[in-house]
């Protein structure tokens, strides 16, 4: 019993971490037009219990992308430079969009291993019953 314990923390941990990273994506995309915002990036982490991996992930710090901001030309924008310039956001939303179906994709399949974990312990909890 306690493997499909084990099962649901897992597929729990990763349903957590995807959602995170789901957040970010659309803190990302709602910022496209947001001058001067970096694109912001996390990478998950192993959970780690006195120094065992325990298969568990969670979200990692969260960085911004230094990739280089997109250069504007609108003279009469109020961030202007002398020659009529600003910088934009560095947000590319084809990429976004991947990355939000790619979350989105991960947390069904983590659900769907939770929801499968939790058939099978009920199932198992039917047979000793009888």
């Amino acid at each position: 019993m306690s493997e499909l314990t084990n099962i649901r923390a897992l597929a729990t941990s990763g349903m957590e971490a995807q959602a995170a990273r789901l957040r970010h994506v659309s803190e990302n995309i709602a910022n496209t037009d947001t001058p001067g915002y970096r694109r912001k990036t996390a990478s998950f982490e192993d959970v780690v219990v006195e120094g065992r991996r325990t298969g568990e992930v969670k979200i990692g710090q969260v960085e911004l992308d230094r990739s280089e901001l997109s250069r504007i030309y609108d003279p009469g924008h109020p961030l202007a430079d002398q020659s009529g310039h600003y910088d934009g956001s560095n947000v590319n939303l084809v990429i976004e969009i991947a990355d939000a179906r790619e979350a989105q994709r991960s947390y069904e399949a983590n659900l769907k291993m939770f929801d499968q974990a939790r058939q099978m312990s009920s199932s198992l909890l039917e047979l000793l019953r009888k």
